[in-house]
C-alpha cells in the first residue's frame, strides 16, 4: 500500500477546510477545456479482419464543471463529459463515450474516467502543472487502480492491454488529443488503435452548481 499520510495526514475522515465553491477557477489544466467544442478532422485507425481501416469522423464534446469532490481529506476539481462521434453526412453514432476529468491540486494528479456503451471502463493518470499546455494520462490492463475493464467478450476477442491519451492546448484556444489504446486482437496480435482530433469552441461553460448559487 502507498503511504499518502505526506500528502493527506493520519485523519482518513476530515474535509478539507479551504474549498473553493468555485470550480473553473481551480482546473488547473483542465481549465481551458471547459465548455462545448466540435471538431471536424478526426481520424481513426481501427482494426479490421483484412487490416487497418481509417476513417474520418466529427466530435462534439461537453466538458461541465462539477462542484468540487472530496474523499475525506482528498480534493478534486473537475468536468462531466460527454463524447459523441458520427461519420460525416450520417446520423447513426459511430462512438460515445461519458466520463470526468479530474485534477487533484495537492498532488498535481490529473486523472480520466470514461465509460462506452460496449461493456467497458478505464481510468487513466498522469501528472501536470497547474498551467501545462500539454500532458498525458495512462491506463492498464490489471492495475487495481488506474485499470481497465471490459466484459468478457472484449477481454478475449479484443483485450485492451493499454490506453493512452496525449492532451494539447493550443494557443488559438483550440485543444486537440490523440490517443492510443493498444489491443491483443484474439488474444494473439498486436493492434495499436488509434484516434486523434482537434477541438474548436462552440460554447462557454456554465458554472458549477455552488458557483452559480453564489452568484444568483
Amino acid at each position: 500500500m502507498t503511504d499518502l499520510t505526506g500528502v493527506y495526514g493520519k485523519d482518513i475522515f476530515t474535509e478539507p477546510s479551504n474549498v473553493d465553491s468555485d470550480t473553473l477557477k481551480n482546473l488547473g489544466p483542465l481549465r481551458p477545456m471547459a465548455g462545448v467544442w466540435r471538431g471536424h478532422k478526426g481520424v481513426d485507425v481501427n482494426p479490421k479482419a483484412d487490416g487497418p481501416e481509417t476513417q474520418v469522423y466529427i466530435d462534439r464534446i461537453v466538458l461541465e464543471p462539477i462542484d468540487p469532490q472530496t474523499n475525506g481529506p482528498q480534493l478534486f476539481y473537475g468536468l462531466r463529459y460527454h463524447q459523441h462521434v458520427v461519420r460525416p453526412g450520417l446520423v447513426e453514432t459511430y462512438h460515445d463515450q461519458i466520463g470526468y476529468w479530474l485534477w487533484e491540486p495537492a498532488t498535481g494528479v490529473v486523472i480520466q474516467t470514461l465509460a462506452i456503451p460496449r461493456g467497458q471502463t478505464a481510468m487513466a493518470v498522469g501528472k501536470a502543472a497547474p498551467d501545462a499546455k500539454e500532458f498525458e494520462l495512462v491506463a492498464t490492463r490489471g492495475s487495481t487502480t488506474y485499470g481497465i475493464c471490459s466484459n468478457p467478450f472484449l477481454e478475449e476477442a479484443f483485450r485492451t492491454d493499454e490506453y493512452r491519451i496525449k492532451v494539447t492546448i493550443n494557443d488559438d484556444g483550440t485543444w486537440s488529443y490523440d490517443e492510443v489504446t493498444k489491443l491483443m486482437l484474439n488474444g494473439t496480435t498486436p493492434f495499436e488503435h488509434r484516434d486523434r482530433n482537434m477541438l474548436v469552441k462552440v460554447a462557454e461553460a456554465e458554472p458549477n452548481p455552488l458557483a452559480a448559487a453564489a452568484k444568483s
